[in-house]
């Protein structure tokens, strides 16, 4: 291998370590960030009757019709989050909540911020609240 190739080689190995290095840490601060969002939509019979209306026509055809993860329309293959357990991937507060269905995470849970305005995803928000656990994290 000749000395241009492998420092074009070390160089792109460099860049990819970077660019990794950069997400994870803008992922942490955004994730930070979003901890601290707190929903300014009350969680009452009005706001969970909104947010179910909406969860039933952007989010029921994945994760179910009672948010069990048992919808079976995945866009990429994988298996829809189960919104009534404990688990959490990507946070359990309202604010972490907010940033994934507004920004997306993944292939199969994409963004729904041209979709859904704030007080909607609020509303979905307070609706997923009424299915799970009383114990989880606003």
């Amino acid at each position: 291998m000749s000395l241009r190739n492998r420092i074009a080689g070390s160089l792109f190995c460099l860049l990819g370590f970077l660019v990794l290095w950069f997400t994870a840490v803008h992922g942490q601060q955004n994730r930070a960030q979003a901890r601290e969002l707190k929903n300014p939509v009350p969680s009452d019979a009005e706001s969970i009757e909104a947010g179910k209306k909406s969860y039933q026509r952007f989010c029921a055809s994945c994760h179910g019709p009672k948010g069990k993860g048992d919808g079976g329309l995945a866009l990429s293959g994988g298996t829809p989050s189960d919104l009534t357990d404990e688990t959490w991937d990507y946070g359990s507060t309202d604010g972490e909540i907010f940033v994934v269905i507004r920004d997306g995470v993944s292939s199969d849970m994409l963004a729904y911020k041209e979709k859904l305005n704030e007080k909607q995803i609020w509303q979905v928000i307070n609706y997923i609240r009424s299915l799970g656990p009383a114990h989880q994290v606003k």
